[in-house]
C-alpha cells in the first residue's frame, strides 16, 4: 500500500512538472518586450493591455526592476517584425518577448493593398523571428492571434483562414520549443460564454478587431497567466 501511494504520489507531482514545465517567473532585472501590430500599440493606453501588465507585475515585485518596452506597430505583419526586429527589439537586450502577431497578416487577405502574408512565409518569418530572439538570450511568449469579428466561430468572414494562422503560430511554439500564450483559444471560449446576441463586436473588441477595454484585460491576464502571475483585478 505504501509503494502503491508513493507511485501515485510521484505520477501527480511528475504531471504538475510538465504542466508548468514552460512558465517561468520573472526574475530581477527582467526586459519585457511586446512586439507586435496595432493592437499592441494601443496596448501601451492608460487600460491596454501592455500597461495593465506592467502595473500588476510592478505592483508586485516592486523589487525586481523590471523593465518593459511597447514594440507595436499599426499595420504590422510577420514580415514587418522580421524588418525591424534588429532595432526594436534586439538592440533593446529583452530578456521576454511576447510576439503577438497575426491579425494583419489574414485580414489585409481581404483588402487589395496591402495584401496578407502567404502561410509559408508565415510560418517561415515567425521561426526566423524566434531564432534570432533566441540567439539574443532572449525567450519568447508565442502568441496566437485573437478575433476578426465576435460572433460564433464560422460566422465571421476570415475564421477559417484565421484559425489556420492560429494553428501555425502553435506550431511554430511546438517546432521552437517556445511558451505559448492561446490568445485565440480564450478569446473563442469567452465569446461563446458571453456573447448570447452574437454580436459581430463589442464584446472584446470596438470594431471586430482592435481590443476594447474587456478585450485588454483578457489580453493582460493571459500574458500573466504564461508569467505563472495571477490576473489582474
Amino acid at each position: 500500500m505504501k509503494q502503491h501511494w508513493v507511485l501515485v504520489l510521484s505520477a501527480v507531482f511528475f504531471a504538475s512538472l510538465l504542466n508548468g514545465a514552460d512558465i517561468t517567473p520573472v526574475k530581477k532585472d527582467d526586459r519585457i518586450i511586446f512586439l507586435g501590430d496595432s493592437i499592441t500599440q494601443g496596448g501601451g493606453g492608460p487600460k491596454g493591455y501592455v500597461t495593465l501588465v506592467k502595473n500588476a507585475l510592478v505592483a508586485k515585485h516592486a523589487d525586481l526592476n523590471l523593465d518593459f518596452v511597447n514594440a507595436g506597430i499599426s499595420g504590422h505583419k510577420v514580415p514587418n517584425l522580421q524588418a525591424r526586429l534588429d532595432k526594436d527589439v534586439i538592440a533593446k537586450k529583452p530578456t521576454i518577448v511576447f510576439i503577438y502577431i497575426g491579425i494583419n497578416d489574414v485580414w489585409h487577405f481581404s483588402h487589395k493593398v496591402p495584401a496578407g502574408t502567404p502561410k509559408d512565409k508565415y510560418e517561415e518569418g515567425m521561426k526566423d523571428l524566434v531564432a534570432r530572439i533566441n540567439a539574443a538570450g532572449a525567450r519568447v511568449i508565442v502568441c496566437t492571434p485573437t478575433v476578426i469579428g465576435e460572433k460564433k466561430v464560422g460566422e465571421n468572414p476570415q475564421d477559417v483562414l484565421l484559425d489556420e494562422y492560429a494553428d501555425l503560430s502553435r506550431k511554430v511554439a511546438t517546432d521552437t520549443k517556445s511558451q505559448l500564450c492561446d490568445l485565440r483559444k480564450a478569446f473563442l471560449d469567452f465569446l461563446k460564454a458571453n456573447n448570447p446576441e452574437n454580436k459581430e463586436k463589442g464584446v472584446l473588441t470596438g470594431d471586430r478587431v482592435h481590443l476594447n477595454d474587456a478585450g485588454n484585460k483578457m489580453v493582460a491576464d493571459e500574458m500573466l497567466k504564461a508569467l505563472g502571475e495571477s490576473a489582474t483585478q
